[in-house]
């Protein structure tokens, strides 16, 4: 197990370019499943979670070629399922949050599909209920192994449409879905669809595959079910998390940053809840330039001069995985917020590290912390401190960068399953950051 090491309270100056979205690549590369046609996928990130997927589905039969960094052509058409009752499958199946999502896919075209209780992030209770749900009202069978957590989904004489309204807007759930939807027999619709930007590309690549699917980008997806799917070529979205990372370092550490190719049109309210921290942001073609905050931030309130409140909601609300971005960029800031984490109830029990390095963070339930920004008149203090999950760990990344001293961050995995090659990408625009394994 690695850690970084990481001299803070350093200026940084450049241009980043954001990798290809996880949260979309752990969909699209799943849909590769529904057909036995050569699929060609690019802007594919090259990050833990993305390489334990391609790993499984190699294992599972996917002849898996690669073009060139990133790039990678994909032939389902010799697809072992029985890999699926294996206790490689269970181990490897189970160690990966985003692996869930092949049951909807192997469901659709073979019958049947099994996955074991799936991992991932420990920030809170994470339900499947509306993915097999979802699979029931196709016509599918359910079972579940309570001994070892085994999930089972199966329909022998294929699925059928059906209308459904989902208990919740569940992005991995909705693409689970949809894609069980696509090879079912008639017309499915889905109301409380998840529509965020990754699910729409989702659509957007099965519909060039043959499929049918119409209100993508709304709440209610409509999908006729077709025969058979065909290839196709297809490239990823840049990464908004990672976008809003690189947004919120640059205010921590008053650095000019340009961030490259950011797709502006899929950023939906990312960039306005950072101006309301009162962090500039200039739009310059497609990319987003952040000028040197010399002078600082200010928070804004609301109209009447109530205290702000960042809350996370389904898309078009802003993502729940910048929260935490959020809150450390608030603790140099000047004025104060609420943060209001509905979704999960675990994610904010990092602010105890903050606080040791010196943060003014008041949490007052599992869900909700109050911040009040220093105004960088008190720099954080470094530490030593361990990444729990993914966010946090970029989060905590990032108020090393701005902390005075040497800090050391133990259990990078965390932010190497989300973050390609971050300490390399972060020295190339001057940071002082080490990795010693």
């Amino acid at each position: 197990m690695g850690i970084f090491k990481i001299e803070g309270g350093i200026r940084l100056k450049g241009e980043i370019t954001p990798q290809g979205a996880k949260n979309e690549a752990l969909q699209i590369l799943c849909a590769v499943l529904l057909t036995p046609e050569k699929v060609t996928i690019n802007n594919i990130p090259d990050i833990i979670d993305i390489n334990k997927l391609l790993t499984l589905l190699e294992n599972l039969g996917v002849k898996i070629q690669k073009n060139a960094p990133g790039s990678y052509s994909f032939q389902a058409d010799d697809v072992n399922v029985g890999y699926l009752e294996t206790e490689g499958f269970k181990k490897e199946g189970g160690s990966l949050r985003g692996s869930i999502m092949i049951v909807g896919p192997l469901l659709a075209r073979f019958g049947k599909g099994y996955i074991p209780k799936p991992g991932g992030d420990k920030i809170g209770r994470r339900r499947l209920d509306t993915h097999f749900e979802g699979f029931i009202n196709l016509g599918a069978k359910f079972r579940y192994n309570r001994e070892d957590h085994f999930y089972g989904v199966e329909a022998p004489k294929g699925l059928k449409g059906a209308n459904m309204l989902l208990d919740e807007a569940s992005v991995t759930g909705t693409a689970n879905i949809v894609m069980a939807a696509v090879l079912a027999k008639g017309k499915t619709t889905v109301y409380n669809a998840a529509c965020e930007p990754y699910l729409q590309q989702l659509c957007k690549m099965l519909n060039s595959m043959g499929a049918k699917i119409t209100g993508v980008g709304s709440n209610l997806l409509t999908i006729e079910g077709v025969e058979s799917l065909g290839g196709c070529e297809h490239r990823i979205l840049p990464d908004m998390i990672e976008i809003g990372s690189w947004i919120g370092l640059a205010a921590m550490t008053k650095s000019e940053i340009t961030i490259k190719d950011v797709s502006w049109d899929n950023l939906g309210v990312i960039p306005n809840t950072f101006r309301k921290l009162g962090i500039t942001l200039e739009r310059r073609g497609d990319d987003i330039y952040i000028p040197s905050h010399v002078d600082g931030y200010e928070i804004k309130t609301d109209i009447d001069g109530s205290i702000l409140t960042v809350a996370d909601a389904p898309w078009p609300g802003f993502t729940p995985d910048l929260l935490s971005i959020v809150l450390v960029v608030a603790t140099q800031a000047k004025g104060d917020v609420l943060i209001h984490q509905k979704m999960f109830e675990s994610r904010l029990f990092f602010v105890d590290k903050l606080i040791d390095m010196g943060a003014k963070i008041m949490l007052c339930d599992p869900h909700r912390a109050v911040v009040m920004g220093h105004d960088f008149q008190s720099q954080l203090k470094a530490t030593t401190m361990s990444s729990p999950d993914i966010r946090a760990g970029i989060s905590l990344l990032i108020a090393a960068l701005s902390a005075k001293g040497t800090s050391t961050i133990q259990n990078i995995e965390q932010i190497d399953r989300g973050y390609e090659r971050i300490d390399e990408r972060l020295r190339a625009i001057g940071a002082n950051i080490v990795r010693v394994e």
